[in-house]
């Protein structure tokens, strides 16, 4: 794709047009992640955690790297953006064993992008003429953009693929594939392939950050502190992406221990699934496993740390997001905004099976302290707390796991 060089008059409207674009609106940036997110093509991306961050973080790369671009030599091709988040994006979707469709969000973002340059143009200057050559140009110069980006991402996914396939990990992960959508490959096989033993149970848990640069040695560090926590010397490993590991056990972590643990490493995450036995244990758990990473996602969740017992209620509950904000508003009224404390005294009450004396104890109140907080609980409540025990302890796991609670 080529087009004319502006005119010197339109060159200065767009670099005035791309001075506005290096500091856009959030608003902006909300929209534009809304829509290489959305719909049921790029729910890979979006349900998960790392390459839905990777994506934004590409998305707001794309659209600084156009803009300076275009301050520098307005009108002209912009090379593609090749800095170490497009590159950061091709290595996660070739480990997460994708295809370069992964890349059609660049095209939804294009669309985003467009109608929002259109209304910077628009606003730049009110000569028809003018505003027909800068649309021109710059429509073009995002277009060809676009397309150059892709191109240069899809060889960069090649060659990565290339380079995985030559790593023992790509074996690992090759393996625990084919166990895990349940093709054909003798039990013996895949042990020696993996160096872990399929028998016995499994508890499957997945370690991730969402930062723009994953630190290998602090993922390394939360897997070892799982494994320890399960009194397993010989977990199985698997590199599922830069910034993520899959890990299995032949044990059970101890939550309250690795809640603890984790404090020092901020920006890395868990989610740990079921216990189960066997091949379908060893299944059942990873997915139990990538159910809380999503609900975590989802929920938009502060918690470094949730377990499917924990949160197996409530990631049903949340499977529709807003549905669910409708169903905590309606059951809890006026509860649902009331102070931490009082929501807490309800929630631990209605966990110790409405004993007062256990939830007192349990929250190092005074028995007298936790009656007055769940008198003025029923006073906010649609409906007194003792005929609808079961749907306000559903609400309040919703709000606790939003980080509202």
């Amino acid at each position: 794709m080529s087009w004319e060089p502006p005119s010197p008059r339109v060159r200065d409207l767009i670099r005035e047009g791309a001075r506005r674009a290096l500091d856009p609106p959030e608003e902006w940036l909300r929209e534009l992640d809304e829509a290489t997110l959305a719909g049921p093509h790029r729910a890979q991306i979006s349900d998960d955690p790392v390459l839905s961050a990777a994506t934004r973080r590409a998305n707001r790369s794309n659209l600084l790297f156009w803009a300076s671009a275009n301050v520098d030599r307005p009108g002209e091709r912009v090379a593609p953006n090749l800095d170490d988040i497009p590159v950061e994006v091709a290595r996660e979707v070739v480990r997460r064993g994708l295809n370069e469709t992964a890349l059609d969000s660049y095209r939804a973002g294009q669309g985003v992008a467009i109608r929002r340059w259109t209304g910077i143009c628009l606003s730049l200057t009110s000569d028809i003429d003018e505003l027909r050559a800068l649309l021109d140009v710059s429509s073009r110069s995002i277009a060809a953009f676009v397309d150059d980006t892709i191109a240069a991402v899809t060889e960069l996914i090649a060659e990565q693929r290339d380079e995985l396939a030559r790593g023992t990990h790509a074996q690992r992960r090759e393996t625990v594939s084919l166990l895990l959508y349940g093709e054909p490959i003798p039990k013996a096989r895949a042990e020696q392939r993996l160096g872990y033993r399929l028998s016995g149970p499994h508890t499957a848990a997945i370690v991730w950050t969402e930062e723009a640069h994953a630190d290998p040695a602090a993922l390394g560090r939360i897997t070892d502190l799982i494994a320890r926590s399960a009194a397993d010397p010989r977990p199985l490993t698997v590199l599922a992406g830069a910034a993520t590991r899959w890990i299995w056990l032949h044990g059970t972590p101890d939550p309250s221990t690795l809640r603890d643990e984790l404090a020092a490493e901020p920006a890395v995450r868990a989610a740990v699934g079921s216990t189960g036995e066997d091949l379908a244990g060893f299944r059942r758990s990873h997915l139990d496993a990538l159910t809380v990473q999503r609900m975590l996602t989802r929920l938009d969740s502060p918690k470094q740390l949730a377990t499917h017992d924990e949160v197996e209620l409530v990631a049903l509950a949340t499977s529709d997001v807003e549905a669910a904000d409708g169903y905590v508003r309606r059951v809890l009224g006026g509860l649902a905004h009331a102070a931490p404390e009082l929501r807490e005294a309800v929630r631990v009450f209605i966990a110790a099976q409405c004993n007062a004396s256990h939830a007192a104890d349990r929250l190092y109140i005074h028995r007298n302290t936790l009656l007055r907080r769940l008198a003025q609980a029923d006073r906010l409540l649609p409906r007194p707390l003792a005929q609808d025990v079961l749907s306000v302890g559903a609400a309040l796991e919703v709000l606790r796991w939003r980080g509202t609670g």
